[in-house]
């Protein structure tokens, strides 16, 4: 039907901004909220839900939650995941959960995945407190007590110790050190101009500065000089001085100049002298001729030398005259040439990388003209050695390169002197630095000797309460786990399963559910098994309302007990999700009021349910299970919170109300009355669907009765409202769509309000206009004011009626 539409009202919420970290939204919306509406009861205070089901876009954020929180979405948007996250967020790594006094409650979840875990073919049996003595009750209440008791008691001790980020002695000993660190860095911003140097390490964090700052005043024993002084020093002492330099390296010939006095060099090398031809080539003195074109001289060849046949003969005195000493000698210039190559490329080598290192102590210009000249010599001598291998028969003499060579040296030298003096320097610069150091922070602890103290004396007191507190929690956690071990075991011997069994089934029987019940099984009968009258088995062959109603009631019996025999007096959270989707109207209202219990005790927090969750998509549901008399028109109450989730496309959202979103078509119908800014054109039908569903489809009336009240014209227009009772027609295309002016509609209005008045009904419709209670004078004034029909309902004396009716009323008693 038209009236049965439904709309989100929908607000702002600061906890849906993504970018605002999860803790700091926790300490916004979530514990300084919550402490200050409902005392200290443990919450669940913050439900981050990321990158799960359809949660894939930007965080969405429950923050703020209150004992009571409803939560409004149609099929598929996104409500069970809700649930889920609740139920285990372990599975769920991208969500998170937070909990006032990060004290985790046992969690009770009904959703989809209750009912296929626990409709078997046995359910596990629920203890509840049986028919046992009150002695044995009230020994469960003591033990109770006792663990309720230590669990404030280290929850009070907890936060009087409190974290280094929040209240408590550990938070007083972190301010306490944070002022310490700003005083210690008084001290920094006073003399880093001049005392830079000995703050090097710890000039850009307070609390490394305050470190340094105690521990120099626990060991500073050096002599107390003033500022003046300290400053005058640190102005030589600290200034730019270069870092060390790494010496060169020292150019060493490596026996090169040894090569210069080789006999091999000086003599003629030549070859055998008692052969034919020796005179010949003696007195020709063409013996590195001969040598060379002996190369060339092959048997059966023309003469290299003058180009007729070679004689054997005389090719045999060719080869002897060359003999093994002489190879001997070729060796031997071979080598020195190489030994001469191989040093004097060294030796050079050396020489540039002392030139090419960086040093202010060598004079660069007169260092490279030195190696330039022991290059040259050394070039000039290579020449010599190739001239005399290529000429062993004439002698050589080296160029001596031992002043060349000295006077490079003897640069190098000078700079590694320098160097060396500069390194000394430097190191005592160093041990200078160290002392002024340590003599600068002895002024300085000397001069806040009085504030040091103050500051050691007070964190003392502070490190000895909390150790001793510490040490007093862990005792009491002890006793807790101690009482609790006690409280367990009491309640083992008091607790049954049977009063839950014997419960469940005289709500089925109450509501005409006759066909099947619940029986213990097993072997302690720990468990229910659902049965037909004859004790065949049920479970197979119950309807889906059947099997719903069935299993809320065992969950909703498991929130009053538990699944053990023990933890039956455990403080818990309830979530409850979508539990009347297969139930007649009957049986939503008693789900309703189940839930309402909940509700009430999580509201009253004096109970073991200290929270619970309602998600459903039925409007109806909604709107039963979320009335209360105390809620000022729909304004949240302040133990309760309202939420809409919203699927567009693959996307769920969250969004928080200030009042209750959920709106029948009947209420918006009402809006449109109330509104000053109404449409004329409409305002007839929307009258007319009020009366139609107010006094007929919910209850039936006799139109002329009510027509018969007024007379004249306001009879006419009585009748005209009541036109579409007698056509029977519901459908919005049958609406009446007349041209009326402001003072026509007024006289409509004003019929519409005497006929809820003389049908005495007048409590509804001051209800639905939102208008105070109406005295006899207020009644007076208005009969004077309003039109004839309004006087003829004063005259008449018609009582107003009074009390409340629901927002969707029931039939009218006429």
């Amino acid at each position: 039907m038209a009236h049965n539409r439904h709309r989100f009202q929908r607000t702002s919420c600061a906890c849906r901004d993504p970018e605002l970290p999860f803790a700091r939204r926790r300490r916004l919306f979530g514990r300084d909220v919550v402490k200050t509406q409902h005392g200290g009861a443990d919450l669940l205070e913050d439900i981050r839900i990321n990158q799960t089901a359809t949660y894939h876009g930007p965080p969405q954020v429950m923050t703020g939650l209150r004992p009571v929180n409803f939560i409004f979405g149609t099929n598929g948007s996104g409500k069970t995941t809700i649930s889920r996250v609740i139920a285990d967020p372990a599975a769920h790594p991208s969500c998170e959960v937070a909990w006032k006094k990060d004290r985790p409650l046992l969690t009770l979840v009904y959703n989809s995945d209750f009912t296929t875990r626990n409709y078997g073919a046995r359910l596990r049996g629920v203890f509840t407190l049986g028919d046992t003595s009150a002695k044995a009750i009230a020994e469960v209440e003591t033990a109770r007590k006792a663990v309720e008791d230590l669990q404030g008691e280290i929850t009070t001790l907890a936060g009087v110790l409190g974290r280094d980020d929040t209240v408590g002695r550990r938070a007083e000993r972190a301010m306490l050190r944070t002022r310490f660190e700003t005083e210690c860095w008084e001290i920094k911003a006073e003399h880093d101009a001049h005392f830079a140097g000995a703050f090097e390490g710890i000039r850009t964090s307070k609390a490394k500065f305050c470190d340094r700052v105690l521990v120099e005043a626990a060991r500073s024993t050096t002599p107390l000089y003033s500022v003046d002084e300290l400053k005058t020093r640190a102005t030589v002492v600290f200034g730019d001085i270069a870092a060390p330099m790494t010496s060169l390296i020292t150019p060493d010939e490596n026996g090169l100049l040894e090569l210069e006095t080789d006999p091999i060099l000086a003599k003629k090398v030549v070859g055998k002298e008692d052969i034919d031809v020796a005179g010949l080539i003696k007195r020709l003195g063409n013996s590195d001729w001969v040598r060379q074109g002996l190369a060339y001289a092959q048997s059966e060849a023309p003469c290299p030398f003058c180009q007729k046949p070679l004689d054997d003969a005389l090719h045999s005195q060719l080869t002897e005259f060359f003999d093994e000493a002489y190879d001997a000698d070729i060796a031997a210039i071979a080598r020195v040439e190489a030994a001469y190559q191989d040093r004097s490329t060294r030796l050079l080598a050396s020489a540039q990388t002392a030139l090419d290192t960086p040093c202010t102590y060598v004079d660069r210009n007169a260092l490279a003209a030195l190696v330039d000249r022991l290059a040259a010599h050394i070039a000039l001598n290579l020449r010599h050695l190739e001239r005399k291998r290529k000429e062993p028969s004439t002698p050589v003499a080296l160029d001596p390169i031992a002043e060349a060579y000295t006077a490079v040296r003897a640069a190098v030298d000078t700079a590694n002197v320098q160097i060396a003096r500069h390194n000394a320097l430097i190191a005592n610069i160093k041990t200078e630095r160290a002392t002024l150091t340590n003599e600068i922070w002895r002024r300085l602890i000397e001069d806040r000797k009085a504030s040091i103290l103050a500051y050691s004396t007070a964190k003392g007191r502070h490190d000895a309460a909390i150790e001793s507190m510490g040490k007093a929690l862990e005792g009491k956690q002890d006793k807790l786990s101690q009482a609790m071990s006690v409280l367990a075991a009491l309640e083992k011997g008091v607790t049954s399963v049977k009063p839950t069994v014997t419960a469940i089934n005289a709500t089925l029987t109450s509501f005409g559910f006759t066909s099947f019940k619940l029986n213990t099984a097993g072997d302690k009968e720990e468990f229910y098994e659902i049965v037909r009258g004859d004790g065949t088995d049920a479970r197979d062959t119950l309807s889906e309302g059947e099997r719903c109603f069935v299993t809320f009631l065992y969950f909703y019996h498991l929130v009053q007990g538990a699944t053990t025999a023990s933890g039956v007096t455990t403080d818990r959270i309830v979530v409850i999700d979508d539990p009347v989707s297969s139930l007649d109207s009957d049986v939503l209202f008693i789900v309703s009021a189940l839930i309402k219990r909940l509700l009430a005790e999580a509201t009253d927090g004096k109970g073991r349910i200290k929270q619970v969750f309602v998600l459903t998509h039925n409007i109806y549901f909604h709107k039963e299970v979320t009335f209360d008399t105390k809620r000022s028109q729909r304004d949240a109450l302040k133990s309760e919170t309202f939420w809409t989730v919203r699927k567009v496309g693959d996307l769920s959202t969250l969004q928080r109300h200030e009042t209750n979103p959920i709106r029948t078509g009947y209420e918006l119908l009402w809006e449109e009355v109330r509104d000053p800014s109404r449409s004329l054109l409409t305002i007839q039908n929307v009258l007319r669907r009020i009366l139609e569903h107010y006094f007929t489809i919910l209850g039936g009336v006799d139109r002329d009765d009510i027509v018969g009240k007024f007379q004249g014209k306001d009879q006419m227009i009585c009748g005209s409202l009541f036109s579409w009772i007698n056509d029977g027609s519901h459908n919005f295309a049958d609406d009446l769509y007349v041209a009326a002016d402001s003072a026509t509609v007024d006289r409509y209005l004003a019929v519409f309000k005497a006929i809820f008045y003389r049908s005495e009904h007048g409590a509804h419709y001051r209800m639905m206009m939102k208008l105070p209670p109406d005295t006899a004078e207020q009644d007076a004034h208005h009969a004077s004011e309003q039109t004839e029909a309004v006087e003829l309902m004063a005259e008449a004396g018609l009582p107003a009626a009074d009390g409340h009716e629901p927002d969707m009323p029931p039939a009218p008693a006429l």
